[in-house]
């Protein structure tokens, strides 16, 4: 036997039903606030939890970011950190090479511009 909830596109829910329920314990209309209680708990049972706080690191240039991933690897290996606070910090890190890498492209085109103008500027008097 199956859930007997119809979907709103009209087949019928394939999970098995609760016990003393023709429904699965999502569509129960009994277990509203079970579901809730459900939800609270799973959301409370992924927050990531710091032994204590990190140390906060200055990060001006990609060399910075180098140090961060070394402490980072260094925490997870040692287990002081969430594997999923490391996994923000890698891919948060990355986008901030992207951004030193596009400031530096922007400055060297800026230097280019520049030598480019003197030389018209030179070319034309």
């Amino acid at each position: 036997m199956k859930c007997s909830f119809i979907k709103p596109n009209g087949s019928q829910c394939n999970a098995n039903p609760i016990s003393d329920s023709e429904f699965c314990f999502f569509h129960d209309p009994n277990s509203k606030e079970r579901q809730k209680e459900a939800q609270i708990s799973g959301g409370k049972a992924n927050k990531v939890i710091l032994k204590e706080a990190l140390p906060v690191l200055t990060i001006n240039e990609s060399g910075d970011v180098i140090t961060l991933l070394i402490d980072t690897i260094s925490r997870v290996r040692s287990g002081e950190i969430d594997i999923r606070l490391a996994n923000a910090l890698g891919v948060l890190s990355g986008q901030l090479i992207k951004a030193f890498e596009m400031c530096q492209i922007s400055d060297r085109v800026e230097i280019v511009e520049q030598k480019i103008l003197e030389k018209k500027t030179t070319y034309n008097n």
